[in-house]
């Protein structure tokens, strides 16, 4: 028998997983069965089998395929949820899927663009420019020229800092986005996007300068209604811009709560704006995150909904099409590794108890940040990095944790990134997933019961002391 060539395999395997995405099902654990088989197929492929070569000639198929991959099965959960098919379990394995198809896709993009890695001084990519397999449309959209945005497109980014892998990993699903923003065209054709920031609250920014904000990701979504859409567009910059114009600029909601307030987070306003739009009609999301963990950590960033809409939600939102997705490959292995530090940190807290310990250094940030300009530059800097600058409202526990998080945070993602160039420099190839988390297991073991600003319930370092 003919032995069949790496390419052949790959594309053998492929279709396997596409079978398996487009099989009929009849209840939510057909769904959950599927997916599982695709989700561990790809998780357990072992990049080692494949020299280096064989890698760069994949990378461009892989991409395709699993972009291919993850609308096949996107489109399926608006049926799926009209059949009533769609519970707790089988939201987590759509979302699950799909997030490690999307890292299986960066590698591969990371590999086709040589592992390269931007510098802060190297401009920003404009998402959705057609680059180098950086965008992928939905085959219902793509009209073979450049995407052109309508009013009330929404969209779902991801930015590069900690505190955005945080925010993706809030709730009880991972995600991999930190920020949802609505599209205004007005009637000169230029665009706008509102949006609701943690540093300045709502405000209306260009559409160029948001996609050229050094972006890591982004998905462009659309309402079926282009009516509704711009409805919903129009409604929302009037009522932020008049708030601006009064000088009344509206904060930003640390709480995440879904109900009446003067205050709005991101993906709220997207809310509020097709709400209104719609005469409440369309009300997103569909799928809502829950906070049923780690209560300690959201008591300390001012949360207090049990459940809500997380930027990520929109990811499997019926109530939209999925029109197009971009990422800049020279950040994904970055946001890669900070998702998976994140999500290791939060297991930390909520598995094995560990809570954030501030000391005199960090109540000092924490009670001065808002003064921030007018103290030393390194206060400045290290507030800087995580903020545009710190709005007057937000709790002096908020800024605390952020800052705690991002100096725990950062070392480690210093030693992955590390780790990683060794591995690319011996192998030309990257660490698997699976080692990076093994590695960061091994640091939680191998600490003495703290990491960073972490640390272990007293009772485990007693046990830990006599035991040592």
């Amino acid at each position: 028998m003919q032995k069949c060539s790496i390419a052949e395999e790959i594309v053998r395997d492929l279709r396997a997983l596409r079978i398996l995405a487009d099989e009929p099902v009849e209840s939510a654990g057909d769904i959950i069965r599927n997916l599982s088989r695709i989700y561990h197929d790809v998780h357990e492929r072992d990049l080692e089998r494949f020299s280096v070569s064989d890698l760069i000639m994949l990378a461009p198929l892989v991409m395709e395929e699993f972009f291919a991959l993850r609308m096949a099965i996107r489109d399926r959960v608006a049926e799926w949820h009209a059949r009533g098919l769609m519970n707790r379990e089988a939201q987590h394995a759509v979302r699950d899927t799909l997030r490690l198809l999307r890292y299986a896709s960066d590698m591969a993009g990371e590999v086709h663009w040589g592992y390269a890695v931007a510098t802060d001084t190297e401009p920003s990519l404009r998402a959705f420019s057609e680059t180098s397999y950086n965008t992928f449309v939905h085959h219902s959209f793509d009209t073979g020229t450049p995407i052109a945005f309508r009013s009330g497109d929404v969209l779902l980014v991801r930015g590069t800092k900690h505190n955005s892998a945080a925010i993706a990993r809030i709730g009880d699903v991972d995600s991999q986005f930190s920020h949802a923003a609505i599209v205004y065209i007005d009637e000169e054709g230029r665009g706008w996007v509102v949006e609701a920031l943690i540093e300045e609250g709502a405000v209306i920014k260009p559409l160029k300068q948001v996609l050229e904000h050094r972006l890591a990701r982004a998905i462009l979504f659309r309402h079926p209604s282009e009516e509704t859409a711009a409805r919903a567009a129009q409604l929302i910059h009037g009522f932020v811009k008049a708030s601006l114009d009064a000088g009344s600029p509206i904060l930003y909601d640390f709480s995440m709560r879904l109900g009446p307030s003067k205050k709005l987070f991101c993906s709220k306003l997207v809310r509020i704006a097709f709400a209104d739009a719609s005469e409440g009609a369309v009300k997103l999301p569909t799928f809502h995150t829950r906070f049923n963990a780690n209560a300690p950590f959201y008591k300390r960033i001012g949360m207090t909904a049990s459940e809500s809409f997380a930027p990520g939600d929109l990811e499997i939102e019926p109530l939209l099409h999925l029109v197009a997705e971009w990422q800049d490959y020279r950040f994904t292995a970055q946001i890669r590794h900070q998702d998976m530090i994140m999500s290791k940190l939060f297991e930390w807290m909520e598995v094995y108890g560990w809570r954030f310990r501030e000391d005199f250094r960090i109540r000092l940030i924490a009670r001065l940040g808002r003064l921030s300009t007018h103290l030393s530059r390194s206060v400045q800097d290290l507030v800087a990095g995580m903020f545009a600058r710190i709005p007057p409202h937000m709790p002096r526990k908020t800024i605390a944790t952020i800052v705690m998080l991002q100096e725990t945070a950062q070392p480690l993602l210093q030693e992955i990134q590390h780790m990683e160039r060794v591995r690319i420099a011996a192998e030309g190839r990257p660490l698997h997933p699976r080692e990076v988390l093994e590695y960061l297991d091994d640091v939680r073991e191998q600490n003495s019961g703290q990491v960073g600003y972490l640390v272990a319930p007293a009772r485990w370092r007693r046990t830990l002391a006599k035991s040592g």
